[in-house]
């Protein structure tokens, strides 16, 4: 009896395992993303820091370790507490968005995303992923829940004015891509929450001329798109300007071949090679590991992904259910969208590789989002 007292985690009568493909997927891109971002940052961290792995501890002791705190926390806290504070989570994530438009937010590279608040620096944009997600499942679960899905009063109209507000804060920064998988993520939710059709094609409309007119209006933003339709395009104008870090990355990909170069040998990644931890890690484990490698990365990817609305299908509780949708579709887009575009397949977006790039912020929402599966999946 004492022994369960010192154990208030130990398993329950009748609860199930975590789900083990999630589990060891999730490591084995965690360990491998570490591996990476050693061999693609030592460099730089020599460089800009006179340490090699400045980077990699910063990583491990600010995302990984930081991360599997709140992944712990996650997986043993009583999910259904969760659907109780899925608002003030929204509401307090909200807040710090506004906070960095306050001398409070730090400006990098022409985008304001980063919010100082002295202990810690944090990008509140990747925190909204997480607490978007969760309110639309608690949101749409509830008591209330059916007439969300088909009443424009109580569900369409609430659902495009938090959307409206967040993608406004997040465009402002800039965030355009985030905007795009997090809201994405949100539709396809609130789509498989038994929405009206008529109400996902309006929302699709409406995201569509939203899109349109920032990408119009911004002029970097159009020249990313421009730049993309204009690939074939290899004057050296195009290669110098719009079209380098696309073109530096296809450079970087096709130089692996079938079986890459071998760990650490990469010779773009620090020469030619524009954000090689960040948005462009994945043209380096293309170059290091080549297309076998690489098949073998997204396959984990997908063995994930897959695996996470198989056990959306299999669960009878709506929170679980629509939960799973919302944090596996931030998970597979974001994945795409990173691997897209640093392979020319969509225009550049700039956005991290799950549990890869290096972003301390980012890969603590994502062990975040995985703890709460793993505590859901024991559910199923």
């Amino acid at each position: 009896m004492w022994l369960n007292k010192l154990l208030p985690f130990k398993k329950k009568r009748g609860e199930n395992n975590p789900d083990y493909v999630i589990l060891f997927g999730v490591l084995f891109l965690v360990v491998f993303g570490l591996l990476m971002l050693s061999s693609a940052s030592s460099e730089i961290g020599l460089n800009l820091n006179n340490d090699a792995l400045f980077f990699l501890k910063t990583q491990i002791l600010k995302g990984v370790l930081v991360g599997g705190i709140f992944g712990l926390i996650l997986y043993f806290i009583d999910y259904k507490i969760l659907k109780k504070l899925a608002l003030p989570l929204l509401i307090i994530s909200i807040i710090l968005l506004i906070l960095i438009f306050t001398p409070l937010g730090v400006s990098e590279k022409g985008a304001t995303r980063w919010l100082d608040l002295k202990i810690i620096t944090i990008q509140p944009a990747e925190i909204i992923k997480f607490t978007f997600i969760l309110y639309l499942a608690s949101w749409l679960s509830g008591k209330e829940g059916v007439k969300r899905k088909k009443d424009i009063k109580a569900g369409l109209l609430p659902f495009l004015i938090i959307a409206g507000i967040i993608s406004a804060l997040l465009i402002k920064q800039p965030a355009t891509s985030i905007v795009a998988i997090t809201m994405f993520s949100a539709l396809i939710l609130y789509f498989s929450s038994g929405a009206k059709m008529s109400y996902i094609g309006g929302v699709m409309v409406l995201g569509l001329l939203m899109i349109i007119f920032v990408t119009m209006t911004t002029p970097y933003r159009l020249e990313r798109v421009t730049s993309y339709f204009s690939s074939k395009n290899q004057s050296d104008e195009y290669i110098r300007g719009p079209g380098y870090h696309l073109n530096q990355a296809l450079i970087t990909i096709g130089s692996g071949g079938l079986f890459g170069v071998g760990y650490g040998n990469s010779i773009n990644k620090t020469k030619y090679l524009p954000e090689p931890i960040g948005d462009s890690i994945f043209a380096v484990i293309a170059e290091e590991f080549g297309f076998i490698g690489t098949s073998i990365l997204i396959a984990v990817f997908l063995m994930i992904i897959i695996r996470g609305f198989i056990l959306a299908q299999k669960t009878k509780d709506e929170f679980i259910r629509l939960t799973f949708i919302g944090f596996t579709s931030i998970i597979g887009l974001q994945t795409f969208a990173h691997i897209g575009s640093i392979s020319g397949v969509i225009p550049m977006t700039g956005v991290p590789l799950p549990f890869i790039s290096y972003g301390s912020t980012a890969l603590v929402v994502f062990l975040s989002m995985t703890g709460l599966m793993l505590n859901m999946s024991r559910a199923v």
